[in-house]
């Protein structure tokens, strides 16, 4: 580990503690768990404990799906006390998820951390321009919940590429679900739920595939920075229920640019940083 005194140890503990505030409440606004800002900003930050680069993305993955589950269980409670998780949708689409994270997991334990940045940017601005520009008659199917066959390979594209870049699932399966017609708080919600079944077995995942790494700084369980989720967790949760109670209140096409600014902003800073690497 780097030798920090002790502003830069309090300085990085704030940075922490901030960027817990920020990813609890896009957790309660979008149902994106939080993990889309904890990446790049772990992904920045972890240089000053002198993690080194091969490893820095996989210890950002993994310490950000450790701070994906509580803030999707709590988000996805909220939500549901509101009416917006549809469990039905949550029931076909689970296990292909589940199925799509375990894969995930074994692949990205293995892959390098530029093939990560690039998986994670790319997909981010996609994401953004889809959010930034979509329109209502951009429909496949009028009812997801009737497209049984479809579930499956949505299911295994979310758990997959959501856990390789470290996600809750919202990022990816909110649009998704949009291009099926289902209604923004609805999607924000089940996307939520979907979370769960992302960090748990996305978080073993990574523990299991970086456990013994030598390179991994001091405190860390696998691909896990104990650090990092201890001072990050307890102000997301501060901050979910805020972000939950302004998505029922705000209008739903402002809430979906402010989706694609946040993809925009960090799709944009990742690919910086992995040119500039």
């Amino acid at each position: 580990m780097a030798n920090l005194d002790l502003s830069q140890l309090a300085l990085f503990a704030l940075a922490l503690a901030l960027t817990g505030c920020l990813s609890g409440f896009l957790a309660g606004l979008l149902g994106v768990g939080g993990g889309i800002i904890v990446v790049p900003i772990l992904y920045l930050l972890f240089p000053a404990l002198g993690v080194a680069e091969e490893i820095r993305m996989h210890l950002a993955v993994g310490t950000s799906l450790a701070t994906v589950i509580p803030n999707a269980i709590t988000s996805a409670r909220s939500h549901h006390a509101k009416g917006s998780l549809d469990f039905d949708l949550l029931r076909k689409l689970g296990p292909p998820v589940i199925i799509g994270v375990i894969g995930g997991s074994i692949f990205g334990g293995k892959a390098s951390g530029l093939l990560l940045i690039m998986i994670f940017a790319s997909l981010a601005l996609l994401v953004a321009f889809y959010m930034a520009f979509r329109r209502d008659s951009w429909v496949i199917h009028k009812d997801l919940t009737q497209t049984f066959l479809l579930c499956t390979p949505i299911g295994l594209f979310i758990g997959w590429f959501s856990v390789l870049m470290g996600i809750g699932g919202g990022t990816l399966s909110v649009p998704l679900m949009n291009l099926f017609n289902i209604e923004m708080r609805r999607a924000v919600g089940t996307g939520a739920a979907i979370g769960i079944l992302i960090g748990i077995p996305g978080l073993l995942g990574f523990m299991i595939t970086g456990w013994g790494n030598p390179l991994l700084p001091p405190l860390s369980l696998g691909y896990c920075s104990l650090i990092g989720v201890a001072m990050i967790v307890p102000s997301s949760m501060l901050m979910v229920k805020r972000g939950v109670r302004i998505a029922h209140s705000i209008d739903q096409s402002l809430l979906r640019k402010l989706f694609a600014c946040f993809l925009l902003m960090t799709s944009t800073k990742m690919f910086f940083s992995a040119f500039g690497s």
